[in-house]
């Protein structure tokens, strides 16, 4: 069976480049001169109209002739801008300076170690790189060219600067390059993903990938305004503030600091990276109302234990992305945080431009929408999922397999990796590698990862579903848990569930050794035997995850099997 979003269908526009739907649109005309960006750790802050005025600045320093002192950067020279940065004000001014000029850039991410940032650049292709002055050495450590990298923000002797640049073209008074027009398919940026399988990836994100994943946000928004009152700030220009902590090189980071805020006037506070205590003390400083995180960020703040005693009543809105965030903590979050109603949620990937689906507000669509607790929600404008078997033939309702998506939002393919582009964009369609079902309402429930999946006795096993049976224990004995396959089966390739969990108060009350036989005693209780956690129940004192909040199960794994090996010497 093949779904069709719930909502109505995205409009129909002009082919054109995208910053003139982030910038140039008719409403945006009466606007008032609002802080568009504040930097928590300096107290920089940018008006919307210096911020467009920057970016048409940078736009022209960057794509100007050498000649006039620009770096005449033009994308038939394939010429791809690398970006290594911390979080700052302008990474949103050199995204969209490039967009402008329709010169592709690359995320690169500033959690890399030496070997894989060389793997990202040789990668990428990257040709120049703007990066934090902290990054400088680790990129000549992994040998680019010293005569190509740039700073981003802030300066180091002898290295040209954006602001360098920028200035150039104010004191010889240059006049400005053109927006230069783009195509549906016209190459915007490169984000790397681990895909389905295998090593990192560059996802190709277009110019028409990104204006259908904005056109989204216009369909939603009418709807949303039907059921939803209107909404009052309480912040020094009367209008919404939302918190920029996760990384800008990352899908979900990227979007909501640069992108999707540029629809009503609104203030975005940059975190340069994340510091627990500087976002506690931000929230009441700026009166901050909307917080965008991800699960590992929700686990740690409901944890902290100055969230009790911070002031966090002007947050209205927390939105949660990334990964799955389990029900129990959404709700503990909630519970410490009473501002908040509800924690949005959805479901998307990088080679879907950024969302796939998400919870709906309660009495959209007429009701047709339905917000189910643990669900992913229903799919977004204009996307359209089958559930394929293993078998390659379509599941019924409810029944999961395999989502695949199809959208203007589904990205190009993968940066100079055919042989995965096919095997993951087949026909049109994306093949997400995550399983799913979807009810008789068009409601998304998460399985887990394809390649996660554990087959034991013949029977498929979800790491997931034993990991949300485990956090569901009456006895409260732990705060975080993950489920992965290790040897031990009835043969040499069967991997049977091994679980890691995190220690409550109660579950440190009580002793190491009885809280794990409780949690064992408790699966063997819940699920099938094929489900029991055969591998074992092991107690370390933190789950170990991603920068954007995704559990490195394979961490885990491998440190069990040196366990395994280490004892086997000894034998």
């Amino acid at each position: 069976m093949q779904y069709k979003s719930l909502y109505p269908d995205l409009p129909i526009i002009p082919e054109q480049n995208v910053h003139g739907l982030f910038f140039s649109r008719p409403d945006q005309k009466d606007w008032p001169n609002y802080t568009a960006y504040i930097n928590a750790a300096t107290g920089q802050r940018r008006t919307i109209k210096e911020f467009v005025e920057r970016i048409r600045d940078g736009a022209t320093a960057l794509g100007a002739d050498s000649q006039q002192g620009g770096l005449g950067l033009h994308p038939d020279n394939g010429e791809i801008i690398g970006i290594l940065s911390e979080n700052c004000v302008d990474f949103a001014t050199l995204v969209h300076s490039l967009l402008v000029i329709t010169v592709p850039f690359a995320l690169l991410s500033s959690y890399y170690t030496p070997y894989e940032l060389k793997h990202a650049i040789t990668l990428s292709k990257a040709t120049r790189i703007f990066a934090s002055p902290s990054y400088v050495s680790q990129l000549i450590s992994a040998g680019f060219p010293e005569d190509r990298i740039y700073i981003l923000e802030g300066n180091v002797p002898g290295r040209k600067s954006f602001q360098d640049l920028i200035s150039h073209v104010h004191n010889n008074e240059i006049l400005r390059v053109p927006i230069r027009h783009a195509k549906v398919n016209t190459l915007a940026y490169l984000i790397f993903s681990s895909g389905t399988s295998g090593l990192p990836k560059a996802v190709m994100i277009s110019h028409g990938n990104l204006i259908n994943s904005l056109l989204q946000i216009f369909v939603m928004a009418p709807e949303l305004a039907k059921v939803q009152p209107p909404q009052t700030y309480n912040t020094p220009e009367g209008i919404p503030v939302s918190f920029a902590v996760l990384p800008m090189h990352h899908a979900f980071g990227l979007h909501m600091t640069c992108f999707r805020v540029y629809f009503v006037p609104s203030t975005i506070v940059v975190l340069p990276k994340w510091d627990a205590d500087v976002f506690l003390d931000s929230i009441p400083k700026y009166r901050v109302t909307g917080l965008y995180l991800v699960p590992s960020l929700v686990h740690q703040l409901v944890h902290h234990p100055r969230l009790p005693s911070t002031d966090l009543s002007s947050v209205i809105l927390t939105h949660s992305g990334a990964a799955y965030l389990p029900p129990q903590l959404a709700s503990k979050y909630t519970s410490l945080v009473p501002s908040v109603a509800r924690v949005a949620e959805g479901y998307g990937m990088s080679e879907a431009t950024l969302s796939i689906s998400s919870k709906p507000y309660p009495g959209l669509l007429e009701g047709r929408a339905k917000n189910v607790p643990g669900s992913a929600g229903i799919l977004l404008p204009g996307v359209e999922a089958r559930i394929v078997r293993d078998d390659g033939s379509l599941a019924d309702v409810n029944e999961p397999g395999e989502i695949w998506v199809r959208s203007g939002c589904v990205a190009l393919g993968y940066w100079g990796n055919e042989r995965a582009t096919k095997e993951t964009f087949v026909d049109g369609w994306l093949r997400t590698g995550d399983r799913m079902r979807i009810d008789k309402d068009g409601v998304l429930y998460f399985e887990d990862r394809a390649k996660d999946i554990l087959k034991v006795s013949g029977m498929q096993v979800s790491p997931v579903e034993i990991e949300n049976t485990l956090l569901a224990n009456p006895q409260r004995l732990i705060t975080d848990a993950t489920v992965a396959g290790v040897s031990g089966g009835r043969t040499s390739d069967e991997r049977v569930p091994r679980a890691w969990v995190v220690l409550s108060v109660e579950g440190n009350n009580i002793g190491p050794k009885k809280a794990v036989a409780q949690l064992d005693q408790w699966i063997r209780d819940s699920l099938s035997k094929y489900k029991w956690l055969r591998g074992g129940i092991e107690i370390i004192d933190q789950i170990p995850k991603s920068p954007t909040g995704k559990v490195l199960r394979r961490v885990l794994q491998e440190q069990y099997q040196q366990q395994q090996k280490s004892l086997e010497a000894k034998l």
